[in-house]
């Protein structure tokens, strides 16, 4: 009897604290249904969709589950690179820098090399080397850089976001949600190089000797989306696959975050779902939805801040207000548009290997 008492207890605490849960979401995010179909369909473990001007949440699932972020990272890296120096500063590869693998750009020790060059191997190859030459140049050393990037989290609002290294190779303790990742992309678009790097396809890049590097950006749809912006991948065994984007459709700009998918195809296919869900939402033809899973759910420790300051929305809100009325450029509904691209080569080098971190 004191067996069944006990386990009745447990239900209705568990139930209690369920209920809970339901009526914070649905009091503290207001422009939120936590209620789709839509969201059964995603794949990934968690995703998030946000409108860029405003940093609205649009589509959210698990968005405060806490996951590795994979190479997704190198976009903290290249932001405190920035704050911290030019483009046209030279950095020298070091020994540890030119060995760490397995994506990488093949820099080799002793090599003179420009900012901006390790950030294109950084953000368009994901080169793990050039991330890594990037923390040694801008914090002495990777302990010390990977000390600017949590405070630079930290100071984004990024509260459930740890990094442990300047590539987002395995480490314990490492953990991003995809309401940060999302985030973390929406500062980054402010930086006109990050912006533009992101974007390019293919690009030469080479040394101060002169030895040249054949790149190609690892984010497929840039070449088969005519909405993307640009984004940056990921890949490890424990994080799956990772990616983070901004497309652009008329005057609005969405960003999808997505965390944990099963496999490269369903990346890209859920990418694409996302950002026509968050264009639709964006436009008011849907309502904004949230969605928890039971089994993931479990893994997550606290809600994320999804609601950002009044001021800040109302700012935001107002120059996207003056925005569209001061639009003529009649792109029309899709907002199709030719973006420059750095001149594209036949033959592109390309890091092909099966290894931990493809990115």
């Amino acid at each position: 009897m004191k067996e069944h008492f006990e386990a009745q207890r447990l239900q209705f605490r568990l139930r209690s604290r369920n209920m809970s849960l339901f009526i914070f979401i649905l009091l503290f995010t207001p422009y939120i249904s936590p209620f789709s179909a839509f969201a059964v369909e995603i794949n990934s473990r968690a995703a998030v969709v946000m409108e860029a001007l405003t940093g609205r949440i649009l589509y959210g699932k698990n968005a405060n589950l806490k996951l590795a972020p994979a190479s997704t990272t190198k976009l903290m890296t290249a932001m405190v690179t920035l704050d911290a120096m030019n483009p046209s500063d030279t950095a020298v590869i070091s020994e540890r820098a030119a060995a760490v693998s397995p994506v990488k750009a093949h820099f080799r020790a002793g090599e003179r090399v420009t900012i901006e060059t390790l950030l294109e191997a950084a953000l368009i190859k994901s080169a793990n080397d050039a991330a890594f030459a990037l923390s040694e140049a801008a914090g002495g050393t990777e302990d010390r850089f990977v000390e600017l990037m949590n405070q630079k989290a930290i100071a984004l609002g990024m509260s459930d976001t740890r990094f442990v290294n300047s590539t987002g190779l395995p480490g314990e303790g490492q953990f991003i949600t995809a309401y940060d990742l999302a985030r973390m992309l929406r500062q980054a678009l402010k930086y006109p190089l990050i912006k533009e790097t992101i974007s390019t396809k293919v690009s030469r890049i080479s040394t101060e000797d002169g030895r040249a590097i054949f790149i190609k950006n690892s984010n497929k749809l840039l070449w088969v989306d005519e909405w993307m912006l640009g984004g940056k991948t990921g890949y490890t065994r424990k994080a799956r696959h990772c990616f983070v984007c901004a497309g652009e459709q008329g005057n609005e700009t969405v960003i999808v975050a997505l965390l944990g998918v099963p496999s490269r195809e369903r990346l890209w296919k859920e990418a694409e779902e996302l950002l026509e869900k968050g264009f639709s939402i964006a436009s008011g033809k849907e309502e904004p939805v949230m969605f928890f899973t039971r089994s993931d759910y479990k893994e997550s420790v606290q809600l994320a801040a999804y609601r950002v300051k009044s001021s800040e929305t109302s700012e935001a809100t107002d120059k996207k207000i003056k925005k569209n009325s001061g639009n003529k450029n009649g792109r029309g509904k899709l907002g199709k548009r030719v973006k420059k691209h750095k001149p594209k080569m036949n033959a592109v080098a390309e890091d092909r290997g099966t290894s931990e971190n493809k990115s």
